[in-house]
């Protein structure tokens, strides 16, 4: 059995790691709700958008001839955007990023496409080096506090890999926030720009215009379709990051509570062994004490 003093600074080592634990749970659930607060304020940015683009789509008419709504008709070469942390200490998070990754990555070379990754986020980048697979760019430094130049950054890398003929498809993989105990893995096609996004904005853009809001576009409709795809990507990649961001810092809010709680208990733990060892040791000095008297009687 463990010496009083041993189990002592096992104690004392524990209650410090409980302090690092508990401080790291309050400075997640801090930064976790500006991370809520902004995917509020980005959503109705992104449905004015949408609906823009589907009154732009309307009018003009046609959506074809354009780069990034066009399917290639041999599919060569794919991207996975993988969208991780650059610290750990968040449980699965990251785990389950890359092992959806892979999933994604098997599926596409059964079907003879080649697939490079490209890594957002440190944590992702060490463990694909680490696999020996191939990655053709790393960003990180931004994973728990994205903005949009960062977002505008990742998506010209996509953007100028596909219209340049480098990939034929772009994916990305990315942790939604759904709720502070909820993140799901999801996987949403980039590049090129699904069809039903604007067929679907075209039948939302109809629905504004019956009801009285009317777009007038200048230049050409088509024109300005053209230029708002881009921005289209900006924004899916922004509102990839920022619910990875949310649900990075949920995902560590809980693992730190959890190790906190857990520190707890060992802590408790301990105490019992001390005190059994402290009552080891005084009947120890009893029997002791009582076997001295004997030998002097």
């Amino acid at each position: 059995m463990a010496s009083q003093q041993d189990i002592k600074r096992r104690i004392e080592s524990v209650r410090g790691t409980r302090k690092i634990t508990r401080a790291m749970e309050l400075v997640a659930s801090a930064r976790l709700k500006r991370a809520q607060d902004r995917i509020e304020a980005l959503r109705p940015y992104a449905r004015g958008m949408r609906r823009l683009t589907g009154q732009a789509a309307l009018r003009s008419g046609t959506v074809s001839g354009l780069p990034l709504l066009e399917e290639r008709e041999s599919v060569e070469r794919a991207i996975i955007v993988a969208i991780t942390g650059d610290r750990g200490l968040a449980g699965a998070f990251n785990v389950n990023i890359l092992r959806r990754g892979f999933q994604e990555a098997d599926a596409l070379a059964a079907d003879g496409i080649d697939v490079v990754y490209t890594a957002v986020g440190k944590k992702g980048a060490g463990t694909l080096r680490f696999r020996g697979m191939t990655i053709d760019r790393t960003f990180q430094g931004f994973s728990t506090d994205p903005n949009l130049s960062d977002a505008e950054t990742v998506a010209k890398h996509a953007v100028d890999a596909f219209i340049g003929g480098q990939a034929d498809r772009v994916l990305i993989v990315y942790n939604a926030f759904k709720s502070v105990l909820e993140q799901t893995v999801t996987v949403e096609q980039l590049l090129p720009i699904p069809r039903e996004f604007v067929e679907a904005s075209e039948e939302e853009a109809m629905e504004h215009e019956s009801a009285g809001g009317v777009a007038y576009f200048e230049p050409d409709p088509a024109e300005f379709l053209e230029s708002l795809l881009p921005t289209y990507v900006d924004i899916t990649i922004l509102r990839a990051l920022l619910e990875s961001s949310a649900a990075e810092l949920a995902a560590r809010r809980t693992a730190m509570r959890n190790a906190t709680d857990n520190a707890g208990e060992l802590i408790d733990q301990l105490t019992l062994q001390m005190n059994r060892a402290r009552q080891a040791a005084i009947t120890q000095e009893i029997l002791e004490v009582v076997a001295g008297a004997d030998a002097l009687t």
